[in-house]
């Protein structure tokens, strides 16, 4: 795929149930490279689950399923991270997360990834 953005999904869990499981499959299904971080062990779509931030650096988009209380554990990883972006799925948007990305010239965006890429925005 042409425009292929490695994504990494953070708040990723094996219930078929929720958005993180989803948009894996979706992210998947549009052939862009998937690395997963959660709490919960298991996989999606055959990827392991990793439970330890992963420390591959060719992360093009953060997309987050984690609500704000818990990001900030994950500031540090997130902020020198190589993403060019970061995307705020509902429920995760976070000013203070934007404010320090804005300074680091990383695109936060508070958007569904499921809708971005239905629409080709992704």
């Amino acid at each position: 795929m042409p425009h292929a953005k490695p994504t990494l999904v953070v708040g990723a869990t094996p219930n078929p149930r929720r958005f993180a499981f989803i948009a894996t499959n979706m992210l998947l299904d549009y052939e862009h490279p998937v690395r997963l971080f959660g709490i919960k062990k298991g996989n999606i779509g055959g990827l392991p689950i990793a439970n330890e931030w992963p420390s591959d650096k060719d992360i093009d988009t953060i997309t987050l399923y984690i609500n704000s209380r818990w990001q900030k554990a994950y500031y540090d990883h997130i902020l020198h991270s190589s993403a060019k972006r970061v995307i705020f799925n509902p429920g995760t948007e976070n000013p203070e997360l934007v404010k320090l990305l804005q300074e680091r010239n990383i695109q936060a965006i508070e958007a569904c990834t499921l809708v971005l890429l239905q629409t080709n925005q992704y």
